[in-house]
């Protein structure tokens, strides 16, 4: 292959010292009590005492971690033993016992996607500021999201922004709001079509919130007693689903990089994996981020949907329809004839696309791409979002070959109707080379997302599940290059080797 494959002077590394505090509670309550004990035993004095050294020893790696502190506190306050009121260096004391940091890209910083940043204010002409996203690899292989800000100068220089020394939390909003046409087709689809169903959703709105739906659940069960098996299933179902739908919300005055998404509800509490962010536009012109991810609970994997306006308010959905399975789904960044399109691969092997009405429900997906060459004979997916090019749309794909071996490929489909293959590459476009090869997971380079800008496609990748890098392509010579190998596809899917 002739392309002109320019890797830029550009590797993210992780960074152990940026680090969150954690709740860091006993499972036991008898432990939680003596702890409690123990504290409640200190001297005034010893208690302030104590903290100080906690000041002295933390303050400079946290934004305000007497905030954080207290919000601990409040987590076993139910537990304390006392009605004695407690001082306020008692309480952080006691928030600081059942608490502990956590260092969020200890193990890894990977498999980044890109997007326009929502704010072009003060650009040069010709230059294009974005927001890339990584996962972040802890202790335990926990993942969350990060971000950075960068800007790609108009001569095709890119130039990251400084990444802050504290990361926060975002508060998660207490009472979010859910749709309840997609609640009901959700829980009927996890098996729960039954009457239970019906008496707790039969009093509620079109849209409702979480206290509404507590109140309808105490209801239903009061009226039950005594709870059958199937109610109480039932119950803890619709808890669970309450729970992985959520809102979040971070402070407007916290830095790009300062903002972290780390695992909230129960299905991600092992991890929020390849995030692939995309800048949605629809039909009237407005504009939605959305980004489709793998929620991890050290057991099953669930395909879930993050929605943002302005990567400060988050809403976190669960997805639903037949074809919500596997992961790498990846959205094209409008609709198709009055549809939404996005790509999937039910089968863990070879790629596809499914058509919908909403961005939420997704059925039918149609085969359009098989593994065909060597260095992809294992299996085959998507590297993020088509990208929409005057030649069709474009698709960054992975191939998996011998020795378990990732590299990047490119396909094109038909801009009208994206069931049709109309060019792909036949040798990888890009391939791990030299320390690329060593990490976590070797011999692998992978993206969740790239974007076009000045001629060039600018393509983040990440190297052995380990550090992530940039390269840029010129286009014209990427397109050029897949139309050259129109004549050797099948119509509709290229053939299995073999």
């Amino acid at each position: 292959m002739k392309l002109c494959l320019h890797r830029h002077h550009i590797i993210l590394q992780p960074e152990s010292a940026r680090v969150i505090v954690r709740p860091f509670i006993p499972g036991s309550a008898r432990r939680v009590s003596a702890i409690i004990g123990r504290t409640l035993a200190l001297t005034e004095a010893e208690a302030e005492a104590e903290m100080q050294v906690i000041h002295d020893g933390f303050d400079e790696r946290h934004l305000d971690i007497e905030e954080v502190l207290l919000r601990h506190f409040a987590k076993v306050q139910p537990e304390i033993f006392t009605q004695r009121p407690l001082s306020h260096a008692r309480q952080l004391l006691i928030g600081a016992l059942f608490s502990g940091e956590y260092s969020l890209e200890s193990a890894a910083l990977f498999n980044p996607s890109i997007v326009p940043h929502p704010d072009q204010r003060g650009m040069a002409a010709g230059a294009l500021r974005f927001i890339m996203s990584l996962r972040a690899t802890g202790e335990g292989h926990i993942s969350s999201i990060e971000f950075r800000e960068g800007i790609i100068a108009a001569d095709g220089e890119i130039n990251l922004l400084p990444v802050s020394r504290f990361v926060s939390l975002p508060e998660v909003l207490p009472n979010p709001g859910y749709r309840k046409k997609r609640f009901v087709i959700k829980l009927h689809e996890m098996g729960f079509d039954n009457d239970c169903t019906t008496a707790v959703m039969l009093s509620l709105g079109g849209e409702f919130t979480r206290s509404e739906l507590a109140l309808c659940v105490a209801r239903i069960r009061r009226e039950s007693v005594p709870l059958s098996h199937e109610t109480l299933r039932t119950l803890e179902c619709i808890q669970w689903l309450a729970d992985s739908n959520y809102e979040l919300k971070f402070h407007t005055k916290l830095a790009l990089s300062e903002r972290i998404l780390f695992p909230v509800s129960d299905n991600e509490s092992n991890g929020i994996e390849d995030a692939r962010f995309v800048r949605f536009v629809d039909d009237d012109g407005s504009v939605m981020y959305y980004a489709t991810y793998t929620a991890y609970n050290g057991r099953a994997i669930l395909p879930q949907l993050i929605e943002t306006e302005d990567f400060i308010h988050f809403r976190v959905l669960t997805l639903n329809g037949s074809a919500v399975q596997n992961k790498g789904m990846a959205l094209f960044p409008r609709r198709i004839q009055g549809r939404y399109a996005m790509l999937s691969r039910q089968d863990d092997e070879n790629l596809f696309v499914m058509f919908a009405d909403n961005p939420h429900y997704w059925s039918d997906p149609q085969l359009i791409l098989r593994p065909s060459e060597a260095w992809e004979s294992v299996k085959i997916g998507n590297c993020g979002s088509p990208i929409e090019t005057a030649e069709g749309w474009l698709v960054i794909t992975h191939g998996v070959g011998a020795m378990r071996k990732y590299c990047i490929g490119a396909a094109l489909l038909d801009l009208n109707d994206p069931t049709r293959v109309i060019g792909r590459l036949r040798e990888p476009l890009l391939s791990p080379e030299g320390h690329e090869r060593e990490g976590y997971v070797p011999n692998v380079v992978y993206s969740c997302g790239s974007l076009i800008h000045g001629g060039q496609l600018v393509l983040p990748y990440a190297m052995s599940d380990k550090a992530t890098g940039i390269a840029s392509i010129p286009i014209d010579g990427l397109l050029a290059e897949l139309k050259a190998g129109v004549s050797a596809l099948v119509t509709g899917a290229a053939p299995v080797v073999g």
